[in-house]
């Protein structure tokens, strides 16, 4: 049994060997400066903002479970939920811009 923690959006252990990374479930620039964070794969991390502007973010998707209904989302981590607890690669696309 490992002791690493699970990442909340692909639910795949997240190893300390591993990206990883603190997602603000409110963005920092809209009021969620000290709010609830949570530790994801960075990749996981990395599409959410390829996927979702900050204000979306504040607005829709301030829980795992909201992020993982997002339909582009939930077809992400469904994907990468299939490939190792390590696995990284870069996230084809640019940022959302800021709004």
């Amino acid at each position: 049994m490992s002791d690493d923690p699970i990442c909340p959006l692909c639910l795949r252990p997240i190893p300390e060997t591993a990206k990883s990374s603190l997602h603000h479930l409110v963005p920092k620039l809209k009021g969620g400066k000290g709010g609830p964070v949570i530790r994801v794969h960075q990749i996981c991390h990395n599409e959410i903002h390829a996927t979702l502007t900050e204000a979306e973010l504040a607005r829709d998707y301030d829980t795992p479970e909201k992020l993982r209904a997002h339909p582009r989302l939930a077809k992400f981590f469904a994907w990468v939920a299939k490939r190792p607890p390590g696995f990284h690669s870069k996230t084809p696309g640019g940022r959302r811009k800021r709004r």
